[in-house]
C-alpha cells in the first residue's frame, strides 16, 4: 500500500501530538515526511524526539513546493489556518485543518469555496464524530426514535485550564491569536457535534464572562439560550474555570429522552 506522505504545517501542542500518533503506528497509512514551523524551538523540541526522517523547514510555503508531500496538516494558530489550507489546496495538496476551522467566516467560506472547487480531499479535526456513544445519539435523534425534538441542554464545564495553560502561548487566549476563549478554542467540538445532531437554531443569545479567575482577555464562561424553527429551545453552559466540572448533554423529544453523561474530556 502506497502511503500517505504527510507534511505537518505548525508542530505546538496539537500539532506535535499528531505527530506521534502517526510516529507510534496509530496511522498506518500516513508516512510523516516533512515539518515546517517558523518556531525553532518547535523545530529542535521535534528532533529531540527523535524525528530524523523527516525534512525540516522553516515555511510552510517552501514545504508545499518541495514535491515531498501529498497532503498537509495544519495546526497553527486559529487565524492561520483557512489562509495555509487554501494555499494547500491551490497546490493540488490535501489538507486536514484542525479545529476551529478559523476564526473569520469570510476566511472559512474561502477555505470551503476552495475545497469544492478542486480535486483534493479536505476535512477539519471533527473526530469526535467518530465516537460511538455521539454516533449513536445521532441515530437515535435522526431516526426520529425520541420523537419531535423539544429541548437539548448541554452542560460542558470540565474543560478547567489553569492559568498555566494560558501562559504555554503568546497567541493563547487573545483576540490577536486565538480569536476567543472557550466557544473558539475548547467547545469547537460540542458545538459541531450539537448541530450535527440537532439541526441548526434559528435564534441565538448568549452570555459572556471574559477572564473569570483566569488573566485573559477573551471569553471563558458562556451560557447560551437558542430556539430552534420548530419552537424546541436549547441551553449550552460551558467554562475553563469550574473544578470539578460537569459534561452532560439532554436531547428531550415527544416520545423520550436521551442523556449522554462524560466523567472527563477525552478530547481537545
Amino acid at each position: 500500500m502506497r502511503k500517505i506522505k504527510l507534511g505537518g504545517i505548525g508542530v505546538g501542542n496539537m500539532g506535535r501530538t499528531h505527530c506521534r500518533n502517526i510516529k507510534e503506528g496509530k496511522c498506518p497509512e500516513i508516512e510523516l515526511v516533512a515539518i515546517a514551523d517558523s518556531n525553532p524551538n518547535h523545530i529542535q523540541a521535534m528532533k529531540d524526539e527523535g524525528y530524523e526522517n523527516v525534512t525540516y523547514f522553516a515555511d510552510a510555503d517552501e514545504m508545499m513546493d518541495s514535491g515531498l508531500i501529498d497532503s498537509v496538516l495544519v495546526a497553527v494558530p486559529h487565524c492561520f489556518h483557512a489562509q495555509y489550507a487554501i494555499k494547500a489546496i491551490k497546490k493540488g495538496l490535501h489538507v486536514m485543518v484542525e479545529k476551529p476551522a478559523d476564526v473569520y467566516t469570510k476566511q472559512v467560506r474561502k477555505m470551503n469555496d476552495a475545497a469544492k472547487e478542486s480535486a483534493v480531499v479536505f476535512g477539519i479535526m471533527f473526530n469526535q464524530r467518530t465516537d460511538h456513544i455521539y454516533k449513536k445519539a445521532k441515530d437515535l435523534v435522526s431516526s426520529r426514535r425520541l420523537g419531535e425534538i423539544r429541548r437539548v441542554n448541554w452542560i460542558v464545564t470540565n474543560w478547567y485550564r489553569p492559568q498555566a495553560y494560558y501562559d504555554s502561548g503568546d497567541w493563547r487566549a487573545t483576540w490577536s491569536g486565538e480569536g476567543g476563549g472557550v466557544l473558539m478554542n475548547q467547545c469547537p467540538h460540542q458545538l459541531d457535534l450539537w448541530q450535527w445532531m440537532c439541526g441548526m437554531p434559528c435564534e441565538i443569545r448568549s452570555f459572556m464572562e471574559y477572564g473569570k479567575g483566569r488573566n485573559i482577555e477573551v471569553e471563558n464562561d458562556v451560557t447560551t439560550y437558542v430556539k430552534y424553527p420548530n419552537g424546541a429551545t436549547g441551553v449550552f453552559i460551558a467554562s475553563t474555570h469550574d473544578t470539578p466540572g460537569t459534561n452532560r448533554l439532554e436531547i428531550t423529544g415527544d416520545l423520550g429522552k436521551l442523556v449522554v453523561e462524560r466523567s472527563a474530556v477525552t478530547f481537545y
